[in-house]
């Protein structure tokens, strides 16, 4: 290579050559050892992933990116190859996302449960283990109801429930859409004392309950599976498809199982796994 450090500072140039082509060098194999997960709002906010991918860079040296969006709008940033991998929470949605191609393999991960939180005096008198009668009661009342109504997988269970309460356009006139998250839409539902669907592990991290309490809960309907998937390289070949799998693969493996099981909040678990039930 011919020498363009002809000055006196000859020996200071060379340095600064080599120094740069090092941070070049160093910064490269960082954008190798890091890749964009597009989740849901429900496992951010309930803390998990400050709590799980520390333990999986520590594992594996690398970083994961999360966005965190609603289950259809996490899926669809996936499919613009916004993202290398997905954990999210709708079944039917991500076995779409995998028979359209965009998808290698689902593996489920963890479940835990929706509960439904409402005003302690319980103006529609909806408590106990009954998610349809709950919202039957809700609508028959027109009562106060916040709805996510941002195509997540809360928003898609929520409505399946009102489609099997037979309610899918009658849900009363206290029904709102936010077309937000889970926190902000816990927060309207403390602001102005109505029912909300919520998955356990947000509600757990939640602060601002306000008059909220856990009102219908330990209905088998309410069970919330999520899965992991890495996005297809046949669908978009710039994806980092070796370094998603080993996320998919660390997270279903014992260690990463294990480290699920043990976040905890207050003393009460929020996920438990499942990878291989």
């Amino acid at each position: 290579m011919k020498n363009v450090c002809t000055t006196p500072l000859q020996k200071s140039c060379m340095r600064a050559i080599f120094l740069g082509l090092a941070l070049g060098a160093l910064g490269l194999q960082s954008m190798a050892q890091s890749i964009v997960m597009s989740s849901t709002t429900s496992t951010e906010q309930s803390g998990l992933f400050g709590h799980l991918l520390p333990a999986f860079k520590k594992a594996t040296g690398i970083d994961i990116k999360v966005v965190a969006l609603g289950t259809g709008q996490a899926l669809d940033m996936a499919r613009r190859g916004d993202a290398d991998v997905v954990f999210v929470h709708d079944l039917p949605a991500e076995e779409k996302f995998v028979a359209e191609g965009f998808g290698i393999k689902r593996f489920p991960v963890m479940y835990n449960d929706f509960v439904v939180v409402g005003p302690q005096a319980d103006p529609a008198n909806v408590k106990g283990n009954d998610i349809v009668n709950a919202l039957k009661k809700i609508s028959s009342s027109n009562a106060a109801f916040i709805s996510r109504g941002d195509k997540s997988g809360t928003h898609a269970a929520e409505l399946r429930f009102w489609t099997q309460a037979a309610l899918a356009d009658k849900k009363g006139s206290g029904y709102k859409e936010c077309g937000c998250g889970m926190g902000p839409a816990l927060n309207m539902g403390a602001s102005t004392g109505a029912y909300v669907l919520t998955d356990r592990g947000t509600w757990l991290n939640f602060k601002n309950r306000a008059d909220l309490k856990i009102l219908v809960e330990g209905d088998a309907k309410l069970f919330n599976q999520y899965g992991v998937t890495a996005v297809n390289p046949a669908k978009h070949p710039h994806v980092k498809q070796a370094d998603a799998q080993k996320f998919v693969d660390w997270v279903i493996s014992s260690q990463g199982q294990a480290a699920i099981a043990a976040y905890k909040i207050g003393g009460e678990s929020v996920f438990f796994p499942n990878a291989n039930k």
